[in-house]
């Protein structure tokens, strides 16, 4: 398949600047995997899709405030996005500057922090930070919260708690699994009081996510790798649903990726470690059987996942149907809740 096979246009007034003022207020459009049939919903109403013996898998990742801005020993103007923490002093980072800075020069971030630059491995530098406490402290002080680039204006306080889910635990992601901003702690409890399983994987988001598609064959294009943790206990709950005939519905496509990348053996297993797994039609899902999902980028990874999960018409269709109804667009936008095509 090619990459303008999941080109749409846009109308750029309906990407989302800001969230909504509640969770839960945002709208949810349903769509039928195996028919297309599509029904516009209130997020509020999630509840009233779900069944007794579905299990909710749950991206619990943490964003940290991995944007760091400063300037090289010249004094040229430079601009850090940590994508992995690699250990107490060291990183993996995209730097924005003029001309990118050589491997033993010194980097001086919000005027206190002194990082050398160790290296270059491909797109990403290796950065070791020069500071008496670890680097998650030192980002948590110092940094900034990194929105994404179709955001077009500076973080202000109500982005520091509505780009993080209610949930979110485990420290390492860069971008948010923006599926899951829309459950409040509320909603959560709804759920619980239903009956409703719920368990949580890993997959730090890496700021990759956000990388264009460039070659027009999409099955030459390589992924980023994520970190991802699967649990023996994630893995039993997904046989026992199996087996009482419920479905495993993924909050967001980081959870679909964590679950089918534990899944490549053909059986759900306890995985821990890297993940590059690139989801495209064709793909035949194993342990995924519904998901919520915002909107994506045109000609993206992620539409192309959902392409996979739905079809690409009955996606394509939908799409076209938000756009026409003016739902909101990306990362705070409005959600949509999928059924996988089995037909």
């Amino acid at each position: 398949m090619q990459r303008t096979d999941f080109q749409f246009e846009l109308p750029p007034e309906l990407i989302a600047q800001y969230p909504s003022k509640h969770r839960t207020a945002s709208r949810l459009l349903n769509l039928d995997g195996n028919s297309g049939a599509l029904m516009d919903r209130q997020f509020s109403d999630f509840l009233d899709l779900l069944k007794p013996n579905d299990l909710l898998v749950f991206n619990n990742t943490k964003v940290i405030p991995a944007r760091l801005l400063g300037e090289k020993e010249t004094g040229g103007k430079i601009e850090v996005l940590v994508e992995r923490v690699l250990d107490d002093k060291r990183v993996l980072a995209h730097i924005r500057s003029s001309k990118s800075p050589g491997t033993g020069r010194i980097l001086l971030l919000e005027s206190e922090l002194r990082v050398e630059v160790l290296g270059r491995h491909n797109a990403l530098f290796e950065l070791r930070f020069d500071i008496e406490s670890d680097v998650i402290e030192a980002l948590e002080q110092y940094g900034r919260l990194p929105l994404p680039p179709y955001i077009e204006r500076e973080v202000d306080k109500r982005d520091l708690e509505r780009y993080q889910t209610v949930y979110a635990k485990q420290v390492g992601a860069v971008a948010a699994p923006t599926a899951g901003l829309h459950f409040d702690n509320e909603l959560m409890q709804r759920i619980r009081d239903s009956g409703v399983d719920m368990t949580e994987v890993t997959l730090h988001v890496g700021a990759g996510t956000f990388q264009p598609v460039r070659v027009e064959d999409i099955r030459t294009h390589q992924m980023h790798s994520e970190r991802i943790e699967v649990s023996e206990t994630v893995c039993e709950k997904v046989r026992q649903t199996r087996e009482k005939g419920g479905r495993v519905i993924a909050i967001g496509t980081t959870s679909v990726r964590a679950l089918e990348s534990a899944s490549r053996s053909g059986e759900i297993e306890a995985y821990s470690g890297e993940t590059d797994i690139f989801i495209y039609p064709g793909y035949q899902f194993r342990s995924v059987d519904a998901m919520v999902t915002n909107f994506h980028l045109s000609e993206s990874t992620l539409l192309m996942l959902v392409s996979a999960f739905a079809g690409r018409d009955h996606i394509m269709s939908a799409y076209q149907h938000a756009i026409k109804q003016r739902y909101r667009f990306f990362s705070y936008g409005d959600a949509m809740f999928i059924t996988r095509k089995t037909a």
